[in-house]
């Protein structure tokens, strides 16, 4: 059984703005919990490899998944404290690649070009290609074998204008998501702000929000048990 390749943020905070952010724990700890659950293991990311930061307001509202997991050293240490970098990376380890969230995202995801080959690699040898929230940014990179964008006329999701503005961080962003996949030829989908949401297409799974990380990830494990 091959693994999971979980790509997460080196971001701590709003770019000039002092406002700290980073990794949305609950988008990696829901998802996780998904393939734990169904018996797969996972390798952990990151642009820079080491520390990953975690979304201050990600820790105020943990919940028993969250804790469950942030509380264990093994963890903490692979998913948070250890990461790979992409030149540690090979492919051909691994059935899928997961997209975290957080703002951070925003800032290295879209200039991540070793980890958008390796995403095109795994794509092309059958795998999926996941992602949650503001982590679909790092689909913007990936290109299909003809050297287009892996998104352009599929069917995604991923963190809304609204949500943003709702989040009153739409000032602070370097770009809005929503936009920023339009511009790539996607076909987006969304539905009521801050609900699971979930859309497939073919091998591209995406989710809307923190509160769709369970859901992508129960998703993608009945994709994979098919």
């Amino acid at each position: 059984m091959k693994k999971a390749l979980i790509f997460l943020t080196n971001v701590e905070k709003y770019g000039e703005n002092n406002r700290l952010t980073g990794l949305w724990l609950g988008e990696l700890t829901h998802f996780y919990d998904e393939l734990i659950k169904a018996g797969y293991e996972a390798d952990f990311v990151s642009p820079k490899g080491g520390y990953v930061p975690l979304d201050p307001h990600s820790l105020s509202m943990m919940d028993e998944t969250d804790r469950y997991y942030y509380s264990n050293s093994d963890f903490r240490n692979r998913a948070l404290g250890q990461t790979f970098s992409p030149d540690q990376i090979n492919a051909e380890d691994y059935s899928l690649i997961y997209y975290t969230g957080g703002h951070g995202t925003m800032w290295d995801f879209p200039n991540s070009e070793e980890i958008a080959k390796i995403a095109s690699e795994i794509y092309q040898n059958g795998g999926l290609v996941t992602a949650v929230c503001h982590g679909v940014v790092g689909l913007l990179p990936i290109k299909d074998n003809l050297g287009e964008p892996l998104i352009a006329g599929k069917v995604i999701t991923g963190f809304t204008n609204q949500e943003e503005e709702l989040n009153g961080t739409t000032d602070i962003v370097p770009f809005l998501t929503q936009d920023a996949l339009i511009s790539k030829g996607s076909k987006v989908e969304t539905e009521s702000a801050f609900t699971s949401v979930v859309r497939v297409d073919g091998r591209i799974i995406t989710g809307q929000n923190p509160q769709s990380a369970r859901s992508l990830g129960k998703e993608v494990v009945n994709i994979l048990k098919k």
